[in-house]
């Protein structure tokens, strides 16, 4: 929901203007409460501090069930794999293993950051030729021809055998039991729940009877969900391994279903997938290195971001003001324009990364903008010549920054009949534009929106954080940055300070691009800013969405204590031990 600023507020009657000054005075006396008490402007609560674990996921109970695998002796991965299983049921509406997965994860023992892309390819008998014919000029959100492969489970398996020391039976074992015997539904996935349900359900087979109490009943806040063919599914995985989800009768099933559905994804699309170790990328911002994933995802959209913004004192430019809003957006612009042109599968897209994160590069970009004026851009030439997150720390240093979704909340409808879960659409976000980087082509990689993030400094883990939100997730991981490094936030407090987004950049499906755009803005942002931006040629508007959602572990490598946030937007929880 959005509200457009355009003008000074009309107070209709002094009634209305004193009770107005009332709530800002209650207001002004809460975040002054809060300073006092804190030391902090916006944080909803303190820190979670532990010394020997500390998981942060987007639902209490995985983050419960993620400390106590810790505490059995589990790794940092083992704990985040069993928190993504609970997820997968406690909160279908944003991931699941229908979905794709990536991670970043520190190493004590080697000291070295590895990378895992779990993304899943396009169908191989699925052809450019066939939307030509059937005269598609942009892959459909929904139904089976947005599929690609899923790929979380097989990330599961390739983090667990790298990184795990308890057994795939004690990993998922904690999420079969709710998913047997039921957990109570929280308040944002039951919204969004009931929304994807009601989407799905007239449309396509097998969504009321996983998704439901009763074959018709959407549960509510506080009702007791169970997915009983969930939890077969990973009895399944614990019995034969990754090969049970790709090579044995749940593959067969995925693509029996989807035949039957007009689509084209197939026993040989899912038996020939593999993950890929790759590189992370990084850029240091203020003696801060902060770590992306290369393409197919968004991740280094925020490393030129930070390269960007780089060049600008922030020591004399605060927070929310007029000067830090417009020069975030305008680095975004500039950000996204090459996202949109560059970002794609690197088996199929010669994507120029060093260049596009490189100074010299940031430099010339920054050139561009104007620093009292709203801008509109286009891609540079580098070359010379919407998800969950959580974050895992234990207690021998281990920490891992996984993210994992479907797309679109629930996903594509399609959801093969006993298996309890729901195939993700990331296909959607193929461009269908001759000459595109992102084209659509068969076993490619689509364009991905989730992005891991992680921070080291002098060469140690400092934070593993991430912000959900599909296209917002780079400006997040910005801002999450700024606020700790520019603007001296704490771990909690860089969630919940209010967000800055930005709508109407090119997008990597192609298309026209759509000029200056519109800074979408959280409330806490004073009013004489907004007119300022609006002076400055920028559309503003309130947003109560598109800000998605943030966990974090920060490390003090000399106390040797990790601490944990979890913002107050969504259900979920950091704890410790």
């Amino acid at each position: 929901m959005k509200f457009k600023v355009s003008g000074k507020p009309n107070y209709k009657n002094k009634t209305m203007k004193k009770s107005i000054s009332l709530i800002l005075a209650m207001l002004t006396f809460s975040v002054h409460s809060q300073d006092r008490i804190t030391g902090k402007t916006f944080a909803t609560r303190s820190e979670i501090i532990g010394q020997n674990g500390m998981v942060a996921t987007s639902h209490p109970l995985a983050t419960q069930i993620g400390l106590d695998i810790l505490k059995k002796g589990g790794s940092a991965v083992d704990a985040a794999i069993a928190a993504n299983a609970a997820l997968g049921l406690m909160e279908p509406t944003g991931c699941g293993i229908g979905g794709d997965l990536f991670a970043i994860v520190w190493d004590a023992k080697t000291e070295k950051l590895y990378g895992l892309n779990a993304s899943g390819r396009s169908p191989k008998s699925l052809t450019i030729e066939y939307f030509r014919q059937q005269k598609i000029d942009k892959i459909p959100a929904y139904g089976p021809l947005p599929l690609s492969v899923p790929g979380c489970v097989d990330g599961w398996f390739e983090l667990h055998n790298r990184f795990g020391k308890l057994t795939i039976n004690e990993i998922l074992t904690p999420a079969i039991g709710y998913a047997e015997n039921g957990f109570p539904v929280t308040e944002l996935v039951a919204y969004y729940l009931k929304r994807g349900v009601s989407m799905h359900a007239s449309r396509f087979p097998n969504v009321l009877e996983t998704y439901t109490l009763d074959g018709k009943t959407v549960p509510q806040k506080g009702d007791i969900f169970k997915n009983p063919h969930l939890a077969n599914t990973y009895r399944k995985l614990i019995e034969g391994g990754r090969n049970a989800f790709y090579k044995g009768e749940i593959a067969q099933a995925i693509a029996t279903f989807i035949k039957e559905q007009g689509g084209f994804l197939s026993y040989n699309d899912m038996a020939s997938h593999n993950s890929e170790w790759v590189e992370p990328v990084s850029v240091n911002y203020r003696g801060y290195d902060v770590w992306e994933l290369p393409p197919n995802g968004q991740g280094i959209a925020a490393l030129q971001m930070l390269n960007i913004l780089e060049g600008y004192d922030f020591s004399n430019i605060p927070f929310g003001s007029a000067r830090h809003i417009h020069l975030f957006t305008e680095t975004k612009k500039l950000a996204f324009e090459d996202r949109a042109r560059y970002y794609a599968d690197m088996k199929f897209a010669d994507v120029p990364v060093e260049e596009l994160v490189s100074e010299k590069y940031a430099s010339e970009r920054r050139k561009l903008i104007n620093e009292n004026k709203a801008g509109s851009f286009e891609a540079g030439i580098p070359m010379e010549g919407g998800t969950i997150y959580l974050t895992v720390a234990d207690k021998n240093g281990n920490m891992v920054s996984l993210i994992q979704s479907n797309y679109r909340g629930l996903g594509s409808g399609m959801v093969p009949p006993g298996l309890g879960f729901m195939l993700q659409d990331r296909g959607e976000l193929f461009s269908l534009e001759d000459g595109h980087a992102n084209i659509y082509a068969p076993g490619k990689r689509p364009f991905h929106t989730i992005i891991p993030g992680f921070v080291t400094k002098d060469g140690l883990p400092f934070m593993s954080f991430g912000v959900m939100g599909g296209d917002f997730q780079p400006m997040g991981h910005v801002q999450i940055v700024m606020n700790m490094v520019d603007f001296g936030m704490n771990l909690q407090e860089a969630g919940d300070a209010p967000r800055i987004s930005h709508n109407g950049s090119s997008d990597p499906t192609g298309g026209k691009h759509p000029g200056k755009g519109e800074i979408l803005l959280e409330s806490r942002i004073d009013y004489e800013v907004i007119r300022e931006l609006m002076n400055m040629g920028h559309k503003v508007s309130w947003s109560l969405g598109d800000f998605g959602g943030y966990q974090a572990i920060m490390f003090d490598n000399s106390r040797k204590v990790y601490f944990g946030a979890s913002e107050s937007r969504k259900d979920g929880q950091a704890a410790g031990y």
